[in-house]
């Protein structure tokens, strides 16, 4: 985890406030930001992060945005927002509400990203390039670099989680079932046919992933994958999750946020997408493989299917997600 930086003379400050994914997103750009500027690095982002940014090794200090009772908390948060004059306040953000604090904050520049919406550019003095849509999110956040004319670096992701000894010898998969959008879930019971699968051909030990709310699915596929399976489903942190994440061989996953905290971990993943664009949101990187179906209306990017039955979804074979995971693993195929 992060011991904190020397502090320089150059002030950034971040605002990346949610989501999980998205915040793993702006890693590649604050490490840029911190070598290229030689800047000491300060975020912002919602309580339910505060720890996991911890675990992002360029940043400094960790500022809380009240996400629930700003009004009684605000001057708590002014003052730790106001704390330092910045060089650069960066909103990676583009809400109103992140701009809002980009206009709080003590900056002598505040710059927004080229995807900004809901009014939120009224706070900006400027704007990092133009709006391109058609790319991964990792390379939207780079503009910032591109707009302050700094060499850029190859892309990395800076994370330390705490160690975590496990002494499980055998292949370590992990499954991720759940994700905040329904139409974005494979269905539980194909996660267990490849779990027996992967049991059957490769005596994995499999673990399972989520919140509280995703216990029932997980144990669902617990109990029919058989053999070694560990429901771990609302009894980890999202950082103690980190640490599980960095032991393992494998992670099968929607698209979901722990997916993206896996790949920029430098864990394999393999994902399943159907609404959404993996060109855009998909792991980054040369270690991960992504399956869809091929179904003429995605990616719709919809939270609720108009065809009523996730289709996308659920015509990603057993089969197909079986085979990749074993070649994946060093384990041939199916």
């Amino acid at each position: 985890m992060n011991t904190g930086h020397k502090d320089s003379g150059t002030r950034v400050l971040v605002i990346k406030l949610s989501s999980l994914g998205d915040l793993f997103h702006a890693i590649p750009a604050v490490h840029n930001l911190r070598v290229g500027l030689d800047a000491s690095i300060d975020w912002v982002t919602q309580p339910a992060y505060v720890e996991v940014v911890k675990c992002f090794t360029d940043v400094d200090r960790v500022i809380r945005f009240p996400r629930d009772g700003f009004f009684s908390q605000f001057a708590t948060f002014a003052g730790q927002l106001r704390r330092h004059e910045y060089d650069y306040v960066v909103d990676l953000q583009g809400l109103l509400k992140s701009g809002i604090v980009a206009r709080m904050a003590r900056g002598k520049r505040r710059i927004g990203p080229s995807f900004h919406r809901e009014g939120s550019s009224m706070f900006y003095s400027e704007i990092a390039g133009e709006c391109n849509k058609a790319r991964h999110a990792v390379e939207e956040n780079l503009d910032i670099i591109r707009h302050l004319g700094l060499d850029m670096l190859d892309v990395e992701f800076p994370v330390e989680f705490p160690n975590r000894n496990m002494d499980v010898l055998s292949k370590r998969v992990a499954m991720i079932p759940s994700s905040r959008w329904q139409t974005k879930n494979w269905p539980a019971e194909s996660f267990a046919a490849v779990g027996r699968i992967l049991r059957e051909r490769a005596a994995v030990h499999l673990f399972l992933f989520g919140s509280a709310a995703d216990e029932s699915c997980c144990a669902q596929i617990t109990d029919t994958a058989g053999g070694k399976c560990e429901n771990l489903a609302g009894k980890t942190s999202l950082v103690e999750m980190g640490s599980y994440l960095s032991k393992m061989d494998l992670v099968i996953s929607n698209d979901s946020g722990p997916l993206h905290m896996a790949a920029a971990i430098g864990t394999p993943v393999l994902a399943m997408y159907g609404p959404t664009d993996p060109r855009r949101t998909g792991p980054h990187g040369d270690l991960h493989r992504v399956i869809s179906a091929p179904v003429s209306c995605r990616p719709c990017f919809d939270r609720t299917c108009k065809q009523g039955a996730a289709q996308c979804m659920a015509d990603i074979s057993v089969e197909a997600v079986a085979e990749a995971a074993l070649e994946m693993l060093g384990c041939g195929s199916a």
